[in-house]
C-alpha cells in the first residue's frame, strides 16, 4: 500500500520528515540513559539533511548510506528498553518499506533482531519486522536469510501460544516468500537463453553452484526442511533448537502444493524430491502399514509395533496427495508405492480413522481424471507393474462391500438404528426420494443404503466433483477423531461417482474432439490413412482396469440404495460407463453394465435368459483385491422398496404375479434413457435392453396400437395387471419415451441400426418360441417396435429392409393368430409407408425429362436414379409377394387389403413393381376361402379398370394370367365368370391401344433379345417366334382356352363365348404366321382337351345344385354338361375356319388343319351324345357353306385387299352391338400398315384349288354316315346307341351342299357309298319316348324330315346328272336302284340290325322301346320320284342297258301282288298307277329295242306282275263298301285296258310266250271265278262282272283283229278264242246237268251268276263276230260257235228268270248266222 507512493516527491519528503522525527524521538528517549545512542541519533539527523540537500535521487543516496542511517536505530534496539526498541523497530520497518535498506544494513538488522530474540524481547514485533524485511525486497540471501528463518522457527517454539501461532504463520509466509522470490527470479531470466546445467543425479546434494541466488536459498531451505522432518541436523538453518514433524510436514506440503513448477523445472529440486522427500514419506508411513487393528504386539513379534499416529498419518497422506497430484510424472515409481500404500489403508483391518482419511485421499485422486489416466498409462499398461488404477477402483469397491459385509468394531452403529450413535442431524442428508416419504411407516426418510440387514446412512460429504475432506483437514487434532456412521460409505460413494463422472466425461470430450478432427482431416484428405490414436489404447485399458470393480460396487449400491437421488446417481454412473464402453467398442464391460441396469429394472430373481447368460460370465469371476476375494454381489431379495405395480411375468408357462417397485421403474427409465441417448453404442447389447423392456412392458400391460406405439391396455388373461396411481401417471410417459426411443433410431448410424434390428428380431423370435403351442396372448413388443423403427427410418429403408421383412415374414407364419396379425400389420404398414415415403429421388420418377441433348451425364444420372428407384421399389414390394406363401387366411387378407390400398394410393407409380403386385393378386389357391378370393378379385378389377394404361406393357401378359387364374379358382363361381368378362375388357384394351402396346413391347423385346444374345441363351418367352404383341393375344387366347375346359359348365360356356368373340372381333390384328399358332396351339389344342374330357365325363346324375337350384334334365350329368361345351367349341372353331378361310389358307398347312378340323367334327358327330353329334353336323354344314368372297367395289379398297371378313366390315361401317370401335379409316390404315400391301386374294379369275379340301370333307361325311348308320351287332340285350332322327336328317342334309363341291369327281363308287348311307339312315328306328315329337300320327301319310332329306339328296344328284356330262348318266340306274329299295319299304320295312322294333301303335311311351317308322309315305314318295325320273330318262342308254324297267316292274310286283295285304291300301293303288305310267313310257322303248334283246327278261317279269295283281291271292277286307269295291274293280279294268292298248296291238314285237300268257290271263279274267265269301245280295257286284267283260272283249278284239301282223299273234288269238268257247260249252253243260239234278231247289247263287256271265259272253262273242270282217274269223271258231247252239237250247228249261233273260239275249244273235256266208275270200287274207 505504501509501495505505490514510496518514490513520489511527497512521499520522499514525508519520509525525510518522519525519519528526522524518529531520530529526534530516539535522541529524546536516550538523552538520560543512553548518551551514545542520542549522539548517533543527532548525527543521523544531520546525515539525512546532508543527503537530502546534496542529492537529487534522495532514495538511492539513502540506500547507499543506509548502514549509517540505520545505525542509530540498531543502537536503540540494543538498549533492550521496550519503549525504545519499539520505536526503533517501527522506524526500521519504515525504512524497509521504502526499500532504502542495503544488503549490509539488512545483515545488521537481522543480527540485532537475533539478539532481541535471544533475549525474548518484543517477539511479535520481531516477527513483523522480519516479515517486512523479507517481503519488501530481495536483498537478504544466504546466511542472513537462513538466520532470519531460524529466528522465526525459534519464536514458534516459545511458551507463549500467541507468539507460537504468529511465528508459525510467519514461518509459513517466509517459506512461501523464499519460493516466490525464486519464481520471480526464474521469470526474470526466462527470456535469456542459457545452457541448462547438467546435473548428474548422484552428484553431491550440496552442489548448488549452478543455482541463482534466490533459487539457492529455496533449495537450501527445502533441503533442511526434509532434514528436520527426518529428525536430522539442518545444513543451512543453523541455530535450530527444536522442530516438530507435524509442522515440518505441513510446510513441506504447502511448498509442494504451492510451487510445483519449481520442482518440475529445476533438476536440483527434482533430485531433492526423489532423494529426500519420497524416502522420508515411505519411512514415516511404516507404522501404519504394519499395524493391524485388533492385533496386539504379541511376544512373537521382534519389537513392539509402533502405533499409527493420527496427525502424522493424516499429514503424510496430504503430502502424498500433493506429490501424486503435482509430481506424478517425476516420481512414477515412488507414486506406485504411495498408491499401493493408500490402497492398503482402506483395508478392513486398519483403524476406522485411517480408513476414513485414506478414503478421503482416494476421493481426492478420483476427482482428477487426468491423473487417473496417467496411473493407467504408467502402471496398468506396463508389464511387471502393479495395476495401480485397477487396484484403486477395486479397493474402493471392496471397501464399500466391506462396510456392508464386515461391519468393523470401530463402526459405532452397524445395526439398523435409524439416526443412531454419532450421526448428528446436520450430517443426515434428509433428502429422501419423492417416493420415499409417503411410502409407509416402515420406511425411513433419511437417504441410506440397506443391504441384508446392514443399514448405512448417506451424508452429503462433498459437492459433486470436488473432494472436500473432513478428516484430512483436522490439523489441530492430535487424537484420532470418532468417525460418524455412514461417513466412510458416503465418501467412498462420492469417490466412485466422481471417478466415473471424471473419466467418462474426460474420455467423451476427447473422443468427440478426435472425431471432429478425424472428420476435418477426411475433408482435407479423404484418402489419407486413418490415424489410430494412441490415446484410445489408454482409454480402453482404463475401462478394462476399472469396470469390474465399478460394476461390483455400483450394483451392490444400486441394490442397497433406498434413496431415489442416490439411485439416480448410481444409475447415471452405470449408464455413462455403459455408453463409454460402447463408444470404445468394449463389448463385455458394456454388456455387463447394461445387464446390471436391466436386472435392476426387473423384479428380483426374474428369470430372463438373456441376462443370466451374459451375467454368468461375470458373476463367476471373483476379483482378488490384495489377497482378499470379493464376490460379485447379486441383488438381495428383501427389498424395502415401495411396490408400484403387480403384473404377470412374460413366460411360456403361466406363473404367479411379479411386483415392480419404484426403483424398478426408475431403472427402466434409465434403460430407456440409455437406449435413447446412446443407442449408437449399444451394438449387440440392444438385445439385453430390448429384452428387458419387453418384459417390463409386458408386466405393466402395455399393448401395441397403430404404428407400433405401445399404449396401456387390459391384460388379456390371468390376474389383471395391478398398477398404483403413481405408476399409472407414469405409463403414458414411459410409453411416450419408448416410442421416442425408437424414433431416435433415425439418428443411429447404419451399423447401430442393424444391431437394433437384429436385437428386435431375435427378441421377436423368442416371443414366437414362447407363443408356440398355446393360445396365450403373445408378447408383441418386438414386432411393434420393428414396425416403429422401420417407419422412422424410411429414408434409408434399404439397409434394414431385408432383415426386417425376412423376420416379419416368419412372424406372419406363426400359428398364434394375434402374433401373425401383428406381423402382417407391421409388414403391410411398412410397405405402404415405404411406397408413399418421399424418397430421394421420388419413387414416381419413372420418366426423366431432359431438355438439352448434350446433357448426356444428366441423362445417365437420371437413368441411374430410375434404376435405383426401381430396385428400391422392387425391394419394398418383395415381402408383399412373399406373404403369398403364407397359408393363413388372415394374413392373406391383410396382404390383399394392403395391395388394394397400394393400388388406390400409388397405383399410378408402380412401374416395375407391377409384376410383384400382380403376382400377389394372382397368388390365389382353391383352399383359401371365398372372402380372400373376393378381396383379391377386387384388386384385379381395380387394376383392369384403372391401371392398364399406366403399367409397363410387359405386365399385360401377367394381368391376363392373373385374370385367368381367377377364372380357374373354384371357390366362387361368380368371380370366375366376372373374370372372364375382365379378359374380354382386357382384349378390348389391347385392341384399342394396339399401336402403342406394339411399339413398347417391341422396344422391350429388343432389349431382352440383346441381353439373351449376350448371355448366349435363346429368348425365353411363351410363343417366342411370334411378334410380342401377337404373343400377348396368344397368351390371352391360351388362358381362355384353359378356362374353356374348366370343370364348371358355366365357366366353360362363358369362356368359350368370350374366346371366340375376341378371336372374331380382334383376330385381324394378328400377323398371318401367328394364326398358325392360334389354329394349332389354341383352337385344336382346346378341341383335343374338350373331346377328351367329354368322352371321359361322368354319366352319373347330378343332384340339384345348392338347395333351390334346379338343373334341367338336359344338363343333369357331367357328360351332358361337357356336351354343351363341346358343341360350343366346335361351333366356334368351325366359324373361325369359315370366316377366316382366306387368311388361313395362306398358311402352309391349311390342308392339314382342315383334316384335323374334320376329324374333330367326325369324332363329335360320332359321339354317343345327340346334342354333340347334331352340333357337329351343324359345324360341318357351316364349313361347307364357305363362299369365295368376290371383290366388292363398294367396300373400302384397302380392306378388300386385306381380305377382311364381312363380320369386320360391318363393324367398321357401323360399330357392332354396343361396342364403340376405332374409326374405320384408322383401322384400315392400321391394317394396311400392319400387313403391308400383300394382297391375300388370288388374282381375278383364279380360284384357289379347293377340291382336296372338299374331297377330304366328303370322306369325313362318308365315315360319319357309315359309322352312325351301321346297325348294332350282337344281341339286343345291351343298351345300344341309336342315332337320333334330327342327327340323321342333318347328316343327310349336308350332302347337297357338299355335293356341289365334289360333283366334278363324283364317281359311281361314291354313289354306291352314298346309297349305303341313305339306306342305312332311313332304316334307323326311333325311341318310343321321342316318337311323339318326330312321327306324325300313323294315319297321316306324311314324310319325316329325314326321309325328305334323303329324297332331296337323290334329287340333287339326279338333277346334277341330268345337266352333267354323258359319263355322269351311267349313274341313273344306281339312283333307280336306290329308289326302288325305298319303294320296297312300303311292304317290308327295313331291319336295323337285329333290333326288335314295334309298330308305332303298340309302343308305350314310357318304356325304352324302339319304334319303326311308318315307311309307307316315304316309299310312296320314292315311287313317285322314281316315276318322274323314269319319265325323263326312259330312253337313256344306261337305263335301257341296266334293265331299269325290269327292276321297276320287279319291285312293283311286290305291292301289286300283296294288294289287299299291303300295309297301306294306298300303296298298291299307287303301285298300279305308277306301273301304268312307267309302262306307258317304257313299253314303246322296249318295243323299239326288241331286236336288241335288252328287254327279253322284262316280259316274263311283267307277265308275273299282271298276273299277281289281277288274280291276287289276298282277299279284300270284309268291311269294304260297294262303292269301294267298284273303285277297285275300275283299277283292274284300267290294267286290262292298258294291255289292250299298249301290248296286244304290238304283239308282233313281243315274245310269243308273253302274248300267250296275256291271252291266258284275259281268258282267265273273262271266265268269272266266283269268290265264296260274298253274300247273295252282293254277289252280282262282287263278281267283277265289269272286269270279266272287259277281259272278254279284249280277248275277242284281239282274236278278230285284222291287224294281226304275225302268224304268231293270230295263233294266240285263235287259241284264246277256242279256249273261251270250250269253257262256255263246259259251263252250260254243267248248269243243265245241275238244273236237272236239283229239281225244284234253286241252284247256288254263284252258279247262277256264272251261267248268266257265260250267256252274256256268248252274246258278246256273237256281236264281235257280227262286226268282224268275215275273212278274219278262223273256220274252227265257226264250228265251235255253232256247236254251242244245241247246248243253249237245252238251257231253256231253267227256272231262273235272270238266266232266262240272259239266254234270250244269247240266242237272239244266232239268227244272223242261220244261212252260210257267200264270200269267196280265202282265209288268212285281209
Amino acid at each position: 500500500m505504501v509501495k505505490m507512493t514510496t518514490s513520489s516527491p511527497e512521499a520522499v519528503k514525508r519520509l525525510l520528515e518522519n525519519m528526522q522525527a524518529d531520530l529526534r524521538s530516539l535522541s529524546m528517549e536516550c538523552k538520560k540513559k543512553f548518551p551514545p545512542v542520542k549522539e548517533a541519533a543527532e548525527s543521523g539527523i544531520v546525515k539525512i539533511k546532508t543527503i537530502a540537500a546534496r542529492n537529487t535521487d534522495i532514495l538511492a543516496a539513502l540506500k547507499e548510506n543506509s548502514s549509517e542511517v540505520v545505525q542509530p536505530f540498531l543502537m536503540g534496539c540494543g538498549t533492550k528498553e521496550p519503549k525504545i526498541t519499539q520505536l526503533c523497530l517501527a522506524a526500521i520497518q519504515r525504512l524497509m518499506s521504502h526499500e532504502v535498506v542495503s544488503e549490509a544494513a539488512a545483515g545488521n538488522i537481522i543480527n540485532m533482531l537475533w539478539q532481541l530474540m535471544e533475549n525474548g524481547l518484543e517477539e511479535l514485533k520481531l516477527l513483523q519486522t522480519v516479515l517486512v524485511l523479507l517481503t519488501t525486497n530481495t536483498i537478504v540471501h544466504d546466511e542472513v536469510l537462513s538466520k532470519a528463518i531460524v529466528l522465526c522457527f525459534r519464536l514458534h517454539f516459545t511458551k507463549d501460544n500467541i507468539t507460537n501461532n504468529t511465528a508459525a504463520a510467519t514461518v509459513r509466509q517466509v517459506v512461501t516468500v523464499v519460493f516466490e522470490r525464486m519464481v520471480a527470479e526464474d521469470e526474470k531470466f526466462k527470456g535469456l537463453t542459457e545452457e541448462p546445467p547438467a546435473v548428474q543425479g548422484n552428484s553431491n546434494r550440496r552442489s548448488v553452484i549452478t543455482l541463482r541466488p534466490s533459487a539457492k536459498d529455496a533449495y537450501m531451505l527445502f533441503q533442511d526442511l526434509c532434514q528436520l522432518v527426518n529428525a536430522d541436523a539442518p545444513y543451512w538453518l543453523v541455530g535450530m533448537t527444536e522442530m516438530t514433524r507435524t509442522f515440518g510436514l505441513e510446510l513441506l506440503e504447502s511448498v509442494l502444493n504451492d510451487f510445483p513448477e519449481v520442482f518440475l523445472q529445476h533438476q536440483e529440486f527434482s533430485f531433492l524430491l526423489k532423494e529426500r522427500v519420497c524416502p522420508l514419506v515411505i519411512k514415516l508411513f511404516s507404522p501404519n502399514i504394519k499395524f493391524r487393528q485388533g492385533s496386539s504386539s504379541s511376544a512373537s513379534s521382534p519389537a513392539p509395533v509402533e502405533k499409527p499416529y493420527f496427525p502424522i498419518c493424516m499429514r503424510l497422506l496430504r503430502v502424498v496427495s500433493v506429490l501424486i497430484k503435482h509430481f506424478y510424472s517425476l516420481l512414477v515409481t515412488e507414486c506406485e508405492i504411495f498408491l499401493s500404500l493408500l490402497v492398503k489403508f482402506l483395508d478392513g483391518e486398519k483403524p476406522q480413522w485411517l480408513r476414513a482419511v485414506a478414503v478421503e485421499s482416494v476421493h481426492r485422486l478420483c476427482v482428477q481424471p487426468h491423473l487417473l489416466r496417467s496411473f493407467c498409462q504408467s502402471y496398468d499398461m506396463k508389464q511387471h507393474s502393479t495395476k495401480v488404477f485397477r487396484d484403486i477402483v477395486n479397493a474402493l469397491g471392496s471397501f464399500i462391500q466391506s462396510l456392508f459385509i464386515l461391519p468393523s468394531a470401530g463402526n459405532t452403529s452397524s445395526t439398523s438404528t435409524p439416526a443412531g450413535g454419532s450421526v448428528s442431524g446436520s450430517q443426515a442428508s434428509g433428502q429422501g426420494g419423492p417416493g420415499a416419504a409417503g411410502a409407509g411407516s416402515g420406511l425411513i426418510t433419511q437417504a441410506a443404503f440397506e443391504y441384508r440387514g446392514t443399514w448405512i446412512p448417506l451424508m452429503n460429504v462433498s459437492v459433486q466433483g470436488s473432494a472436500k475432506a473432513t478428516y484430512l483437514e483436522m490439523l489441530d487434532k492430535v487424537e484420532p477423531p470418532s468417525i460418524p456412521e455412514g461417513y466412510a460409505m458416503s465418501v467412498a460413494f462420492s469417490a466412485l461417482l466422481d471417478l466415473v463422472r471424471g473419466i467418462t466425461s474426460m474420455m467423451e470430450r476427447e473422443l468427440n474432439k478426435q472425431e471432429q478432427e478425424a472428420a476435418t482431416r477426411e475433408e482435407a484428405e479423404p484418402d489419407g490413412p486413418p490415424q489410430e490414436p494412441k490415446a484410445r489404447e489408454v482409454w480402453e485399458e482404463m475401462v478394462r482396469a476399472c469396470w469390474c470393480g465399478l460394476l461390483a460396487a455400483l450394483s451392490l449400491l444400486l441394490d442397497a440404495s433406498t434413496d431415489e437421488t442416490a439411485t439416480e446417481s448410481i444409475l447415471k454412473a452405470e449408464l455413462s460407463m455403459a455408453s463409454l464402453c460402447g463408444r470404445l467398442g468394449l463389448v463385455t464391460p458394456r454388456d455387463a453394465f447394461i445387464t446390471a441396469v436391466c436386472k435392476a429394472s426387473l423384479p428380483p430373481h426374474y428369470a430372463l435368459t438373456v441376462l443370466s447368460s451374459s451375467a454368468t460370465n461375470l458373476s463367476n469371476k471373483v476379483y482378488s483385491i490384495q489377497g482378499q476375494s470379493v464376490q460379485m454381489v447379486s441383488p438381495s431379495s428383501e427389498s424395502h422398496q415401495q411396490v408400484v405395480a403387480v403384473g404377470q411375468p412374460l413366460t411360456a408357462q403361466p406363473q404367479g404375479t411379479v411386483v415392480l417397485t419404484a426403483k424398478n421403474i426408475q431403472c427402466m427409465r434409465t434403460l430407456l434413457n440409455l437406449a435413447h441417448c446412446h443407442g449408437a453404442y449399444l451394438g449387440s447389447s440392444w438385445q439385453l435392453v430390448l429384452a428387458t423392456l419387453q418384459h417390463l412392458v409386458w408386466i405393466l400391460g402395455l399393448k401395441p396400437s397403430v404404428g407400433g406405439v405401445l399404449k396401456p391396455g387390459r391384460a388379456v388373461e390371468g390376474p389383471s395387471t395391478v398398477l398404483t396411481t403413481a405408476v399409472m401417471t407414469d405409463l403414458p410417459v414411459i410409453s411416450n419415451v419408448l416410442s421416442r426411443l425408437f424414433e431416435s433410431s433415425q439418428y443411429l448410424d447404419d451399423v447401430s441400426l442393424h444391431h437394433l434390428i437384429n436385437a428386435l428380431c431375435s427378441l421377436s423370435m423368442e416371443a414366437m418360441e414362447m407363443a408356440y403351442g398355446n393360445n396365450k396372448e403373445p408378447s408383441l413388443f418386438a414386432v411393434a417396435k420393428l414396425l416403429e423403427t422401420g417407419l422412422v427410418n424410411m429414408d434409408r429403408i434399404e439397409i434394414l429392409w431385408r432383415p426386417l421383412t425376412a423376420h416379419l415374414l416368419e412372424v406372419c407364419q406363426h400359428p398364434n393368430a394375434r402374433m401373425r396379425e401383428w406381423g402382417a400389420e407391421a409388414i403391410t404398414s411398412l410397405i405402404k409407408a415405404g411406397l408413399s415415403f418421399k424418397h430421394e429421388p421420388p419413387l414416381s420418377q419413372n420418366q426423366v425429362e431432359i431438355q438439352s441433348d448434350d446433357l448426356k451425364s444428366v441423362l445417365v444420372q437420371s437413368l441411374s436414379l430410375v434404376v435405383d428407384w426401381t430396385r428400391l421399389q422392387l425391394l419394398l414390394l418383395n415381402p408383399l409377394k412373399e406373404l403369398s406363401n403364407v397359408l393363413h387366411t388372415d394374413i392373406r387378407q391383410k396382404q390383399l387389403e394392403c395391395v388394394l390400398q397400394i393400388l388406390q394410393n400409388q397405383g399410378d407409380s408402380l412401374g416395375q413393381g407391377w409384376p410383384l403386385v400382380l403376382g400377389v393378386i394372382g397368388a390365389i389357391r382353391n383352399d383359401q376361402g371365398e372372402s380372400l378370393i373376393r378381396t383379391a378379385f377386387q384388386c384385379l378389377q381395380l387394376v383392369v379398370t384403372d391401371f392398364l394404361p399406366t403399367m409397363p406393357c410387359m405386365c399385360l401378359q401377367i394381368v391376363v394370367d392373373v385374370a385367368g387364374s381367377f377364372g380357374l379358382q373354384n371357390q366362387e363361381l361368380n368371380i370366375s365368370l366376372t373374370s372372364i368378362g375382365l379378359l374380354w375388357n382386357i382384349s378390348d384394351y389391347f385392341f384399342q391401344r394396339g399401336e402403342a402396346i406394339t411399339e413398347e413391347l417391341e422396344r422391350e423385346e429388343a432389349v431382352l433379345l440383346k441381353q439373351a444374345q449376350d448371355k448366349g441363351e435363346p429368348l425365353n418367352r411363351p410363343f417366342h417366334p411370334a411378334p410380342p404383341f401377337d404373343c400377348l393375344w396368344l397368351c390371352l387366347y391360351a388362358k381362355l382356352g384353359e378356362l374353356c375346359v374348366d370343370p364348371r359348365p358355366a365357366v366353360r360356356k362363358s369362356a368359350g363365348q368370350t374366346m371366340f368373340s375376341t378371336i372374331a372381333a380382334h383376330g385381324t390384328l394378328l400377323q398371318p404366321p401367328t394364326w398358325n399358332i392360334v389354329v394349332w396351339k389354341v383352337l385344336f389344342h382346346l378341341l383335343d382337351c374338350v373331346r377328351k374330357s367329354s368322352s371321359t365325363a361322368d354319366k352319373e346324375k347330378i343332384e340339384s345344385g345348392g338347395g333351390n337350384i334346379l338343373i334341367h334334365h338336359s344338363r343333369d350329368t357331367a357328360e351332358k354338361q361337357w356336351a354343351e361345351t363341346w358343341v360350343l367349341t366346335l361351333a366356334g372353331v368351325a366359324r373361325i375356319f369359315n370366316t377366316r378361310r382366306y387368311l388361313l389358307q395362306q398358311l402352309g398347312d391349311f390342308f392339314k388343319a382342315w383334316e384335323v378340323l374334320l376329324d374333330h367334327i367326325q369324332s363329335a358327330a360320332l359321339s354317343k351324345n345327340n346334342e354333340v353329334s347334331l352340333a357337329a353336323l351343324k359345324s360341318f354344314q357351316e364349313i361347307l357353306q364357305l363362299v369365295t368372297p368376290i371383290k366388292d367395289t363398294d367396300k373400302l379398297d384397302a380392306l378388300a385387299v386385306m381380305d377382311i371378313p364381312p363380320v369386320l366390315m360391318e363393324s367398321l361401317q357401323g360399330s357392332g352391338p354396343g361396342r364403340p370401335l376405332v374409326r374405320s379409316d384408322s383401322l384400315a390404315e392400321r391394317l394396311v400398315q400392319r400387313y403391308g400391301v400383300q394382297s391375300s386374294l388370288p388374282p381375278p379369275g383364279e380360284e384357289l384349288d379347293d377340291s382336296a379340301l372338299w374331297w377330304s370333307a366328303w370322306n369325313t361325311w362318308y365315315r360319319i354316315g357309315t359309322e352312325c348308320t351301321r346297325p348294332p351287332s350282337g344281341g339286343t340285350n345291351k343298351l345300344v346307341f341309336v342315332p337320333s332322327q334330327p342327327f340323321l336328317t342333318a347328316l343327310i342334309q349336308i350332302f347337297p351342299a357338299l355335293y356341289q363341291h365334289i360333283a366334278g369327281g363324283f364317281s359311281m363308287e361314291d354313289l354306291k357309298k352314298l346309297g349305303v348311307i341313305l339306306h342305312g339312315a332311313v332304316s334307323v328306328p326311333i325311341s318310343s319316348d321321342s316318337s311323339p315329337f318326330i312321327l306324325p300320327s300313323y294315319t297321316e301319310a306324311v314324310l319325316t324330315s329325314l326321309q325328305e332329306a334323303v329324297l332331296t339328296a337323290l334329287d340333287v344328284l339326279q338333277k346334277a346328272i341330268c345337266v352333267g356330262s354323258e359319263n355322269l348318266q351311267v349313274m341313273y340306274p344306281a339312283i333307280f336302284e336306290q329308289l326302288l329299295l325305298f319303294v320296297e319299304f312300303s311292304c317290308k320295312p327295313p331291319q336295323y340290325g337285329k333290333m326288335e322294333t314295334k309298330h308305332v301303335a303298340n309302343a308305350k311311351y314310357n318304356q325304352a322301346e324302339w319304334v319303326a317308322l311308318n315307311y309307307v309315305p316315304f316309299a310312296e314318295r320314292s315311287l313317285e320320284v322314281m316315276v318322274d325320273l323314269y319319265h325323263k330318262t326312259a330312253c337313256h342308254k344306261a337305263v335301257i342297258n341296266e334293265k331299269v324297267l325290269q327292276n321297276i316292274i320287279k319291285t312293283l310286283r311286290i305291292p301289286l301282288g300283296l294288294k289287299y295285304a299291303c300295309p297301306a291300301e294306298s300303296t298298291w293303288k299307287l303301285a298300279v298307277s305308277s306301273l301304268l305310267k312307267v309302262l306307258s313310257i317304257g313299253l314303246p322303248v322296249a318295243r323299239q329295242q326288241a331286236s336288241s334283246g335288252k328287254f327279253d327278261t322284262m316280259w316274263p317279269e311283267l307277265a308275273n306282275a299282271f298276273e299277281d295283281f289281277l288274280f291276287t291271292k289276298s282277299t279284300p277286307p270284309d268291311n269294304r263298301s260297294i262303292q269301294e269295291f267298284q273303285r277297285n274293280e275300275a283299277i283292274d279294268v284300267q290294267v286290262v285296258q292298258l294291255i289292250s292298248t299298249e301290248i296286244l296291238p304290238f304283239a308282233n314285237f313281243i315274245p310269243k310266250e308273253f302274248v300267250g300268257r296275256i291271252m291266258s290271263m284275259l281268258n282267265k279274267g273273262s271266265i268269272h271265278s266266283q269268290s265264296s265269301s260274298f253274300t247273295e245280295a252282293e254277289m252280282d257286284i262282287r263278281m267283277r262282272e265289269e272286269f270279266s267283260k272287259v277281259c272278254f272283249e279284249t280277248l275277242l278284239q284281239f282274236s278278230f283283229s285284222n291287224k294281226v301282223s304275225t302268224p304268231q299273234e293270230g295263233y294266240i288269238s285263235r287259241m284264246a278264242l277256242s279256249v273261251l268257247l270250250q269253257r262256255a260249252q263246259d259251263v252250260l253243260r254243267r248248269y243243265v246237268e245241275d238244273q236237272r239234278l236239283s229239281g225244284r231247289c234253286p241252284l247256288p247263287r254263284q252258279q247262277v251268276t256264272e251261267i248268266i256271265f257265260v250267256l252274256k259272253a256268248i252274246s258278246t262273242l256273237m256281236d264281235s263276230l257280227k262286226k268282224t270282217q268275215p275273212e278274219n274269223v278262223d273256220g274252227n271258231v265257226w264250228v265251235q260257235v255253232i256247236a254251242l247252239y244245241p247246248t243253249l237250247v237245252e238251257c231253256i228249261t231253267c227256272s231262273s228268270p235272270e238266266v232266262s233273260s240272259a239266254l234270250k239275249e244269247a240266242l237272239g244273235p244266232f239268227k244272223d248266222f242261220m244261212q252260210p256266208p257267200v264270200s269267196k275270200v280265202q282265209n288268212g287274207e285281209s
